[in-house]
């Protein structure tokens, strides 16, 4: 079973109310590029690890999103949540590029 989507549509929606957690899915130097605004990077090496610190509530609204629907990283790391006991995980498929593509604003650097 795939994970559930979300459109772009809905997802700059939620962005725009604050009402979703964004996981990036590709990390490291593509995270620090661009990522979508407010998305924390985790991938999927680091999601056992880190995601109980990154993402403390599990019933909480989160998608995930890579570069685009040829990219698997989304899919990875949103299993692992789901088998980490989260909720609510949905997956941007289309990814940053069809964010960007949009014409969407995208933020970049390091978190911190």
């Amino acid at each position: 079973m795939s994970t559930p989507l979300i459109s772009r549509t809905e997802l700059r929606a939620a962005i725009e109310a604050g009402t979703v957690t964004v996981v990036d899915a590709l990390g490291g130097d593509y995270y620090a590029q661009q990522h979508l605004p407010g998305a924390v990077a985790l991938v999927e090496s680091e999601v056992t690890a880190r995601a109980a610190e990154l993402l403390p509530d599990r019933d909480a609204a989160i998608v995930t999103y890579c570069s685009n629907p040829a990219c698997p990283n989304s899919e990875a790391v949103a299993r692992k949540l789901l088998a980490l006991g989260y909720t609510d995980v949905r997956k941007y498929r289309e990814g940053i590029q069809d964010w960007v593509e949009a014409g969407l604003p995208v933020e970049s650097g390091v978190a911190v």
